[in-house]
Order: structure tokens, then C-alpha cells, then sequence
């Protein structure tokens, strides 16, 4: 099963040793070994039959053959992080270089600057905006064209997440508490005058996030947050995600997901839902249309057609590759977020302590949802503005984008042309709302936003 948005179970749920599943891993990481000399043979293969020098390289016999290898590798490989390949980008008419900086770093999570490096810093200072990645499976390099789309009018930071299987048990438990304690650090890392972007997943930690910041009257709350196709209520307009989780119980993913990674994994021996049966998941959940994206590679490499498969590989390369989730975020994400309903019965707490929703005063609201959205249904997002009952409605905006299912609602066209600019007119609001609220309230002292 993906987690899709959001997953969940207590954290003592994850004490007991995973029984069915706890060599499931180790049978795999042996189907891997035991597939290595057949990939070398059919790479050693294809470059033979695609040797210009080989005359059965231009027959349709010797592309075809070339194009079975090719396929063959791609389907049995392990993909791994991609890398984010953003060099340069377009700021005020220029092109100006970019660079990735580790800012700030727990064993689970990098979070990553990217710095423009402009002669001049606009006249203007540009919104500075946190994207809080997904914890869901992929790396958070599936927002690349997220970033991409932020990076010429904002200063862009992103949550790098780790795969669980290069994190040795010696550094700890990571589960859904402890993802907000993140969400928090890094608020407070980064000081005054953030924006705050929760794409899909961490909607729900980000939101508990900034309540308990407001709770605790943190000066460091960012001016705004944008929800973006989270999972806030499932029990609206419930997907065939939520209703799995439903009719699953905790108990079948425990007993079914977990297992433990095998030697010589820096992680070795944790408790985790490993990346490839997640990306069965995935796959299993759109099966018809992946087998026909891998019929059609193979006929554009038959045909030459050397733009489309090159489209299918980069594609592929950032969807297949996935990483591995601790157990006890993967169990406890499930059971509040998609059995128990806690946050929108209020009956969600970190650490012991209730989350008060309604303690969001502050922090302006905006909430995005795609009109195809088959992960996080229409109003499941949107559900947020009534939970924060005592934000007042000039900092509360809802906005559906038509046309788009999940994905569209974070990537693609209509996100660059319709949706950033949307965010980014908010986003100003919010700042020039805050700014005034504070010299209105304190006429006779110099506001610390000025």
C-alpha cells in the first residue's frame, strides 16, 4: 500500500519484532545480487547491438534487441537518489548560477538553501519560503520542479529527508513527534519572515507544527502556510487510500509492511516500510498505464525516437527510485492521520500534549486542491480553515485548481502558470498584513518587522 498522503499507528505498536515480513527484505536485497551478472550481460549486449560498426544494428531485428536489453536493465535496476540538477536559474531577466548549501542537518533530515548567486539582491527582498517535502516514499527531489518554480522571485529552502536504511539504529527512533520537533527546529532555524509550504504529506505535521508554535507563543512563527493536497480530514470525499487504511486496520500494516533492513546497510536491523514495497504500491495503483509507458519506450528505441525515451527515462529514474520509512512514523502517520481522524477531531497530541488548533492566530492560511486529485479528495484540505476556528477570514484563502489530479496540484504547466503566482500574491498579503498588525498594535515603537 502507498502512503500516498499520509500514514499512522502508535508508536508502541512498533515494539513487537515484525513476524511474517522480517526476511522479506533480506529475500530481496539476494534477488538483487543474484540479478547483477544478468544486467552486465545485457548492457554488455545492448552496447552491441547498438555499435554502428555491427550491421544488425540497423536492422529492426538488432533495435529490437537493443531495446529488450535496455528494458530489461531499467525494470530490475535500483534506482538511487537523484540528484537535483538545478545549476543555474532565470532572476530578473538573467540567468544567474545556483548552488545547494546544507544549512542545517538532524540524522533524519538535510535542510538545503538553494542560493542564487545574484550581483545584486533585489531592491525588494523576495519572500522566503521553507518547502516541507513529503516523508512519503520518494526523495524530496520529486519537488525539483516545485523548487524550479519558486527559485526566480523567492529564496528557497527544501527538507532534505533520509533514507532510513542509511540511518544507523544508534541514532535513534524518528516518528511522527519527532517530524514535528523537525518542522519546528528548522522554523526556528531559519528566524523571522518565513513562509511555510507543505507539499501533500506533511500538511498534517506542519499544521500541528505551527499550533503548538502559536501555543507556546514563539516569536518565530512563520508570517504564512500553504497546505498543498493534504490530507487534513480523510473522511472527506474519502480516496481508495484512506478507505484502505479503513478496512486494513493497524494491526495488516504492521504485520504485512514492516520489516527489518538487512546487513550491510548502515541501518541495519530497523524497523522500516522498505522502499520497494512501496513502490509496488505505486506502481500497482496505476499498473495498466506503466505497462503501457515501458510498451512505448520500447517501440520510440525501436524507432529511434530518442527525445520520448529520453523523456520516459528521466521520468522514471525519480519515480522509481524510493527510499526506505522508519516503522514507527510510517505506523503512527497512519493511525492518526487516516484511522483516527485525530487532528480533525482534536483529539491529536505530540508528546502528550493536546494540539489547539485553534490557537493559530498569526499565521495567514492558504490551502490548495487539484479538481482530479484521486490521493487527497476534494475538501480534505480545505478542511484546515475551519479547524483553525480563530483565524480571522482576511488570512484564510482556498484555492482549486481544475483541470489537474495530485501531482498537477505541486508540478507540471498549470502549477508554474496558475497556482506559484497564486501563492506568491498570498504570500506577499500576508507579509504586508503582518507588518501592519504589528505597527498597529504598538504605534509608538519601532515594529521589529521594519
Amino acid at each position: 500500500m502507498p502512503i500516498g498522503e499520509f500514514g499512522g499507528a502508535p508508536p508502541e505498536a512498533t515494539e513487537a519484532a515484525p513476524v511474517l515480513t522480517t526476511p522479506l527484505y533480506w529475500m530481496y536485497e539476494m534477488g538483487q545480487a543474484s540479478l547483477n551478472p544478468l544486467r552486465a550481460m545485457s548492457d554488455a549486449t545492448k552496447l552491441l547491438f547498438q555499435n554502428p560498426l555491427n550491421p544488425l544494428a540497423h536492422t529492426d531485428v538488432g533495435k529490437s534487441i537493443a531495446a529488450s536489453c535496455e528494458l530489461f536493465e531499467r525494470t530490475t535496476r535500483r534506482y538511487g537518489k537523484p540528484e537535483w540538477g538545478i545549476k543555474d536559474v532565470e532572476v530578473a531577466g538573467m540567468r544567474v548560477p545556483v548552488t545547494i548549501q546544507t544549512i542545517w542537518e538532524r540524522p533524519f533530515c538535510k535542510l538545503l538553501h538553494f542560493e542564487r548567486m545574484v550581483a545584486r539582491p533585489p531592491r525588494t527582498p523576495q519572500p522566503r519560503v521553507l518547502l516541507v517535502a513529503p516523508m512519503s516514499g520518494h526523495y524530496a527531489t520529486l519537488l525539483r520542479g516545485t523548487v524550479e518554480a519558486f527559485l526566480p522571485n523567492h529564496e528557497v529552502y527544501i527538507t532534505d529527508w533520509a533514507d532510513a536504511r542509511m540511518v544507523p539504529l544508534s541514532a535513534g527512533r524518528f516518528d511522527l513527534d519527532d517530524y514535528i520537533d523537525y518542522v519546528i527546529e528548522m522554523l526556528q532555524f531559519l528566524g523571522d519572515n518565513v513562509h511555510v509550504v507543505a507539499v501533500c504529506q506533511p500538511s498534517v505535521p506542519v499544521l500541528a507544527a505551527a499550533a503548538l508554535m502559536e501555543t507556546s507563543r514563539d516569536p518565530h512563527v512563520p508570517l504564512s502556510m500553504t497546505l498543498m493536497g493534504g490530507p487534513i480530514d480523510t473522511r472527506r470525499n474519502p480516496t481508495a487510500v484512506n478507505n484502505l487504511a479503513q478496512e486494513r486496520g493497524i494491526d495488516w500494516f504492521r504485520n504485512t509492511v514492516i520489516t527489518r533492513v538487512p546487513f550491510p546497510h548502515p541501518g541495519f536491523m530497523r524497523d522500516v516500510y522498505p522502499g520497494f514495497l512501496q513502490l509496488n504500491g505505486f506502481v500497482s495503483m496505476n499498473l495498466d498505464r506503466h505497462i503501457d509507458a515501458h510498451k512505448n519506450l520500447f517501440r520510440h528505441l525501436v524507432e529511434g525516437d530518442g527525445d520520448s525515451a529520453q523523456k520516459h527515462r528521466e521520468f522514471y529514474d525519480e519515480y522509481l527510485a524510493v527510499m526506505d520509512l522508519t516503522a514507527e512514523y510510517y505506523l503512527q502517520t497512519v493511525d492518526t492521520v487516516f484511522v483516527k481522524h485525530a487532528l480533525p477531531k482534536g483529539e491529536m497530541t505530540h508528546r502528550g500534549k493536546p494540539i489547539d488548533l485553534s490557537q493559530i492566530v498569526r499565521i495567514a492560511l492558504m490551502t490548495v486542491e487539484g479538481e482530479k486529485d484521486d490521493i487527497s479528495g476534494l475538501g480534505q484540505t480545505e478542511a484546515a480553515h475551519a479547524l483553525c476556528s480563530s483565524l480571522s477570514a482576511d488570512k484564510k484563502v482556498h484555492y482549486v485548481q481544475k483541470g489537474v489530479g495530485h501531482y498537477g496540484v505541486f508540478n507540471g504547466s498549470r502549477f508554474r502558470s496558475e497556482i506559484v503566482p497564486r501563492i506568491s500574491d498570498f504570500m506577499q498579503n500576508a507579509a504586508q498584513g503582518r507588518k501592519l498588525h504589528v505597527v498597529s498594535r504598538r504605534p509608538n515603537a519601532r515594529s521589529a518587522v521594519d
